[in-house]
């Protein structure tokens, strides 16, 4: 007789490595002409997560992250810039102050 968990293990459901949320992120920077996400998640790559503009002049973009504490700013017209609506504050290899956001 087969078991109804002989495909799979029971807790592999709960892996960590399955645990990817959508975040929205939102940076006000109505006067910039590019902004983009950078952080521990894309390698700090300024053109992986390229932000878009929204009508009220807002940038907005949704990410898929795993589970922890992640590391991020935006790059607004190449400079990098805190999220003032950041969990909290970090700090990167260099010591400088990043965004902070906890993903559970």
């Amino acid at each position: 007789m087969s078991s109804p968990f002989s495909h799979s293990h029971p807790l592999e459901r709960y892996s960590v490595k399955k645990t990817i949320k959508p975040v929205n992120l939102i940076c006000l920077a109505t006067e910039a002409k590019a902004v983009s996400l950078i952080g521990d998640f894309n390698d700090w790559h300024p053109h992986a997560h390229p932000m878009k503009r929204a009508v009220d002049g807002a940038w907005h973009i949704q990410v898929s992250l795993g589970a922890g504490h992640h590391h991020y700013q935006f790059l607004v017209d190449g400079k990098p810039t805190l999220d003032p609506r950041a969990q909290g504050i970090g700090r990167n290899e260099e010591n400088e102050k990043v965004s902070l956001i906890a993903v559970s």
